[in-house]
């Protein structure tokens, strides 16, 4: 058992959770500036281009959820239980694993886009130049999804080990590199083409290259927790068993959130470019709220998954006690913040009036129920530390019932506006984490299978 490993089986839970997160907060909390920043210059080029990227968003935390979410996180949970039940051999083996199933993911996301992505599009609302503009986009990203899901898919090993640090100094390089990349591409500086839009998506396609190149090095050099090796390459059923054990049921929740962000944004677009340019600026600036969900998220998918392949489910259910308080009060706060003080950032992102009256609508009416989406998003990603999704997804199903069902009844049968929308889903977010925190500290965990223990 490595020195990691054991850290994750008697380090007091609080102080190893914030160690743990630490690294990830910092590296996220940049990549989610990276977001901002491309949003603030795809701004420049005008309304037809941020609701062209307003029609790319739900797409894109499409590609970067079912990556880094349900494939990523089950990879981490997998190779952490492994771990903790001391069978480092099968963990080099579901490295492998990961590398296949990011593989996969890619091409069934290519395929899918390349036969349905115009149409979806359309039917969020994109016509003529806009929709143009949001293709382009999109063709870049699918076209090289290989890159961004092996990315992720390899960044999931490292932390998986309990090695937070190592991603997470790439994540800041990449977000280095990205920001000054996007502004040539964008914008054709220093004698670059003007690609507009599309720049935007060539940038993170061709930082997320290097990103990769790096972790893959240095994985097989043998210097870290667990190595990539030759030797262990090959199908194993019962280890891809035990990843799609958590990938399988977990790849519902982004594609429902996903789905909720789609039917919302459809519903959104009834009411013009402008409201649909607004919403685009309101729902992007979750991205300051994800970095934080994401690092608490991660770290507790590993110290969870440790201690479940330990058998020592009462520290896993303590250190997801320390991850909900510490993410519903920091995003909780961020969100008021936000809230109260619209003034202080909307105008980065645009100034026409009635965009920016359409976000500050939304961020003070969905801003401080954050706090319920930081819960509920760090228990689903603990969850996938003990292998059991069942409850994360019955509360995503509901979540998305009441948001998008919720407000296009409003909106389409009882004639209420724009706001009924952003009412439904601050009631939908309070409900979707009150559910997975009663099951999960009601002892759903307590069911969860064993590791595999095939050599």
């Amino acid at each position: 058992m490595t020195d990691r490993t054991q850290a994750m089986l008697t380090e007091p839970p609080l102080r190893l959770l914030l160690q743990m997160t630490a690294p990830n907060t910092l590296a996220f909390t940049l990549q989610g500036c990276v977001n901002l920043a491309e949003i603030y210059m795809i701004g420049r080029l005008g309304i037809e281009a941020l609701a062209a990227i307003a029609l790319v968003f739900p797409l894109l935390i499409l590609v970067q959820t079912m990556s880094g979410g349900p494939l990523g996180g089950a990879i981490t949970a997998s190779i952490a239980r492994a771990l903790g039940n001391g069978n480092r051999d099968n963990a080099e083996k579901l490295v492998w694993h990961g590398i296949y199933g990011g593989a996969i993911g890619a091409v069934v996301f290519f395929i899918m886009f390349a036969l349905f992505g115009r149409q979806l599009l359309m039917f969020l609302g994109g016509d003529g130049v806009i929709l143009e503009m949001a293709m382009n986009y999109c063709w870049v990203l699918f076209s090289a999804g290989l890159i961004i899901w092996l990315s992720s898919a390899v960044s999931a090993v490292y932390r998986g080990a309990g090695d937070m640090g190592f991603p997470a100094k790439l994540m800041i390089l990449s977000a280095a590199l990205q920001v000054p990349l996007t502004a040539i591409l964008v914008f054709g500086l220093w004698g670059a083409p003007a690609m507009g839009v599309v720049g935007a998506a060539t940038s993170s396609v061709i930082v997320n290259a290097i990103v990769l190149v790096i972790l893959l090095v240095e994985l097989q050099r043998g210097k870290r927790a667990i190595k990539l090796s030759l030797d262990q390459q090959g199908w194993r059923r019962e280890l891809a068993a035990d990843i799609l054990m958590v990938a399988r049921p977990a790849s519902l929740n982004p594609l429902l959130n996903v789905a909720t962000i789609l039917g919302l944004t459809a519903l959104v677009g009834q009411f013009g470019t402008q409201a649909l340019a607004g919403y685009g600026i309101g729902t992007r600036i979750e991205f300051v709220m994800l970095p934080i969900i994401f690092a608490f998220g991660t770290a507790l998918t590993t110290i969870v998954g440790t201690n479940i392949g330990a058998g020592d489910y009462d520290r896993a259910e303590l250190a997801g006690r320390y991850g909900v308080a510490c993410s519903a009060i920091i995003c909780g706060m961020a969100g008021c913040l936000l809230a109260l003080f619209p003034n202080a950032w909307i105008p980065i992102f645009t100034d026409d009036a009635a965009t920016f009256e359409t976000a500050r609508q939304y961020i003070q009416i969905v801003g401080p129920a954050y706090a319920f989406l930081g819960i509920g998003l760090v228990l689903y990603f603990a969850s996938q530390g003990a292998g059991n999704m069942t409850w994360p997804v019955r509360a995503q199903v509901l979540r998305f019932v009441l948001s998008v069902g919720g407000a296009w009844l409003l909106i389409n049968y009882f004639g209420f506006g724009l706001k009924a929308i952003f009412i439904c889903t601050v009631i939908a977010l309070v409900l979707y984490a009150g559910i997975i925190m009663l099951a999960v500290f009601g002892g759903a965990w307590r069911v969860t299978k064993p590791a595999p223990s095939v050599e």
